[in-house]
């Protein structure tokens, strides 16, 4: 198996891969082992009669043997860092390099490891504080530098927006700033608690920067995505009935998954959960649910925060930032694809899983599949978690997004099983 170790952030990560390269490396070691082997048996083996002559040619086989071994040594050290390269440039993991001259002077500081004044940490082992920043960034290093070019102690720039392309560009966690967020007053804006949870917050209390929508009422008609066709509008469109009004028989109701949970339903986590309706209407049932999202298009973030649930500003390319079994509840829908491999959505699931307690419910609310393949390819990803199926509905909706054609539309409430 071949090894590259990868020096980021947060400190060292190894990554091991088998490879075509990795085998032949293994290759060329075993060669080389024969072959210092029968250069080792020729000379002790052979036994000329003149003694002199023996120890002349001794040498001389010593000499040609630690020749081969040296020449062998080099050409396997050179296969490694040609492996390790490889290994670099497939998985798109590098090293941030803080000596280039445009790296802004606050990257280098919250990058710079600092020692531990009393030398090695007895409990945790360390001797060095490591600040974390996601690996992606040596892709974005310009932007990150942009991001991170401010006056220390002073405003920070109007720059959400940066950060959030440096998330989508995989730049997550995103380094700490030295400088004050901008700041927007809500005193006397903001509705009580519970009367918040169906009450839209008014314009001046949303950072509407970097949108093409500058107030609510441009977002109330949008379809943002298939978790969010005006989610915006709290009053007069569906947002209020779902999860409570059944619209087709992939809609489940929200008390009857409730009611499916063994051991109660405390806390939850909405992956890519819209405006937080779900979570809105968990709360009225004493239910916490953490709601992650991203401002694409739409300040969600302030949209769900104002409403008096917990918004967590997060990619789904980023591992959940919870201890494991930690949830009675998780729930997702079409956003749980992200496209591409079948693999990204593997890691989703297995991170979804971790964070699930056993016993707990995994609620796929109307995901979208795109053709038969796909719907086939989740099922079998489903089953090799080995969940109790306690509803599985397969239908056909509406791409109100796409073509308009008919899709088939899974949804299923499942039971993590208890794994010894």
């Amino acid at each position: 198996m071949g090894s590259v170790s990868l020096k980021i952030g947060d400190g060292t990560a190894r990554f091991r891969r088998a490879t075509v390269c990795s085998s032949a490396v293994n290759i060329l070691m075993i060669f080389s082992v024969i072959t210092t082997n029968l250069f080792a048996l020729y000379a002790f083996s052979s036994s000329p009669k003149d003694p002199h002559s023996h120890l002349h040619l001794l040498d001389k086989n010593f000499s040609l043997i630690s020749e081969q071994v040296t020449l062998i040594l080099r050409e396997i050290d050179m296969s490694q860092k040609k492996l390790a390269q490889i290994e670099k440039d497939l998985l798109g993991y590098e090293s941030l390099d803080l000596s280039r001259p445009n790296i802004a002077n606050e990257l280098k500081l919250f990058l710079h490891h600092h020692q531990l004044p009393l030398g090695k940490d007895s409990k945790s082992g360390i001797t060095e504080m490591v600040s974390s920043v996601g690996h992606s960034c040596e892709k974005s290093s310009d932007l990150l530098s942009q991001y991170m070019s401010y006056k220390a102690f002073g405003p920070c720039p109007n720059d959400w927006s940066v950060a959030q392309k440096l998330i989508l560009k995989g730049c997550e966690p995103l380094p700490r700033r030295r400088c004050f967020a901008k700041t927007i007053s809500k005193v006397g804006l903001l509705h009580p608690f519970p009367t918040s949870l169906w009450k839209a917050p008014v314009n001046n209390t949303v950072n509407w920067s970097g949108l093409g929508c500058k107030n609510f009422e441009c977002l109330k008609g949008k379809k943002l995505s298939r978790d969010c066709i005006g989610c915006f509008d709290l009053v007069n469109g569906y947002e209020n009935q779902r999860f409570v009004k059944s619209r087709s028989k992939n809609d489940f109701l929200i008390d009857d998954v409730l009611a499916l949970g063994s051991g109660g339903i405390r806390i939850g986590l909405d992956v890519g959960g819209g405006s937080g309706s779900f979570a809105a209407v968990m709360a009225e049932r004493n239910v916490t649910v953490v709601t992650s999202t991203l401002n694409v298009d739409a300040p969600f973030s302030e949209f769900i925060a104002a409403r008096g649930l917990f918004p967590l500003f997060l990619s789904l390319d980023h591992r959940f930032p919870f201890y494991d079994n930690a949830f009675d509840l998780v729930r997702a829908s079409s956003g749980l694809d992200g496209g591409g491999r079948e693999e990204k959505l593997e890691f989703l699931m297995f991170d979804i899983d971790r964070v699930l307690r056993a016993g707990g419910l995994f609620w796929l609310d109307n995901f979208y599949c795109v053709d038969e393949e796909k719907k086939r390819a989740l099922t079998r990803l489903i089953e090799r978690f080995g969940y109790k199926k306690l509803k599985w509905v397969v239908g056909e909706k509406a791409d109100i997004l796409g073509s308009g054609k008919s899709q088939v539309v899974l949804s299923a409430v499942l039971e993590k099983p208890v794994r010894v």
